[in-house]
């Protein structure tokens, strides 16, 4: 059974960068068909896709913040991050992984808040 793990800071300041990591486990992040993304609700909204990582490592990004953002996976650990540059206030929210199969993202790492602030 696949499990993700999303880490990184829980506070950010405006402006700075901000770099999660999404650890797999039960499942490689290179096999065929398989998309690594991640997807983030801030408080009251709807889902929104940040991007993801193709099984041969291209990257797709939301072309809202897409020269803001880089993807990027490490397959020796079995991880992938995420690296948001320039963030702002507006951009607090939960943070989450998941893996898209079938053209869906069914499995979900828990999720981890960020707050954007001074």
């Amino acid at each position: 059974q696949v499990r993700l793990q999303e880490s990184g800071p829980g506070l950010v300041g405006p402006s700075q960068t901000l770099f999660l990591t999404c650890t797999v486990s039960g499942a490689s992040i290179t096999r065929d068909y398989e998309y690594w993304g991640w997807i983030r609700q801030p408080p009251g909204k709807g889902l929104e896709w940040i991007g993801h990582i193709d099984d041969g490592g291209n990257t797709y990004s939301n072309p809202s913040h897409k020269t803001r953002t880089t993807l990027s996976r490490d397959t020796s650990k079995s991880q992938f991050t995420l690296q948001l540059r320039s963030v702002t206030p507006e951009e607090t929210a939960t943070y989450y992984c998941a893996r898209r199969q079938n053209g869906a993202f069914g499995s979900w790492g828990q999720g981890t808040q960020v707050t954007v602030s001074t």
